[in-house]
């Protein structure tokens, strides 16, 4: 097939600048994806009539959650020996910035983040929201997973953006050569995984429609887990490896990862019905 007829990517990854502050697509996706849940919860605890001031702390307890757990998780699954091996790296596993080689600081951003330490951090996260509201973990749970398709969609277009997290090599039609990588075609593995999780958003609205009596049994957060974790196991065949180690293990660190979390979901789900 000629290379003529595959998808050239190489988007610039500054969305645009505020005077001398520069805005990324990646960040400007977040932001989205995180308005759009925010806005999608706020109406499911309308509609089931909780009160306004236990909204409000709900999105500092996540969005602090799933930052510091993206970001852990990134450096200790899939970086230890960059991050846990120097006093400096450490610093940078908390910190936005890089210390260079000179001896300056560069202001980096978060470079490197792992969605399944951000799925753990949320967890955690609301696990502490409850006990400060007194509210059901099992409804808050269920309210948070209906929502969150739709951020990790934002995601995963962020990544797009981001000419990261890049597929295997191939020759079907809808390849993308990311031209900030190399000249190869491959699998956009980041828009099959925004695709997914924006069908997954849409799903559990209309089913929320349905059976809105389920919210507050673990069905919904049992049904995102197992969804996405099943989902994130099988597209990682099309995906590179993000660290070399990988290379050696029968599964990558995406699916070894992913294992937990598909088993937790099924369980849930399987509760949920008693």
């Amino acid at each position: 097939m000629s290379i003529l007829s595959f998808i050239y990517w190489a988007p610039d990854v500054t969305a645009f600048h505020i005077g001398p502050l520069e805005i990324r697509w990646y960040g400007l996706c977040w932001l989205i994806g995180f308005a759009i849940a925010y806005f999608v919860v706020q109406r499911l605890y309308k509609e089931q009539k909780i009160k306004d001031e236990l909204f409000d702390p709900l999105f500092v307890y996540c969005f602090m959650g799933i930052l510091i757990g993206a970001r852990l998780g990134h450096c200790i699954f899939y970086q230890p020996d960059y991050y846990l091996t120097s006093g400096k790296a450490f610093i940078e596993m908390f910190l936005p910035i890089h210390f260079m080689a000179d001896g300056s600081v560069k202001l980096t951003g978060y470079e490197g983040l792992a969605s399944h330490g951000g799925t753990l951090g949320l967890m955690i996260a609301l696990w502490l929201y409850v006990r400060h509201t007194k509210l059901s973990i099992w409804q808050v749970l269920d309210n948070i997973a209906i929502a969150t398709g739709s951020m990790a969609c934002m995601i995963r277009l962020g990544n797009l953006m981001n000419s990261e997290i890049i597929g295997k090599i191939t020759d079907v039609p809808w390849a993308f050569i990311f031209q900030h990588v190399d000249t190869m075609p491959r699998h956009p593995g980041q828009l099959y995984e925004a695709i997914a999780y924006a069908l997954l958003f849409l799903i559990l609205w209309y089913l929320h429609k349905r059976m809105p009596e389920k919210i507050g049994t673990g069905w919904y957060f049992g049904f995102c887990l197992t969804y996405i974790f099943t989902f994130r196991f099988f597209i990682e065949y099309t995906k590179e490896i993000q660290e070399a180690f990988e290379a050696s293990l029968p599964l990558d660190m995406g699916q070894i990862l992913s294992i937990p979390f598909v088993i937790l979901g099924v369980w849930c789900m399987v509760r949920s019905k008693k």
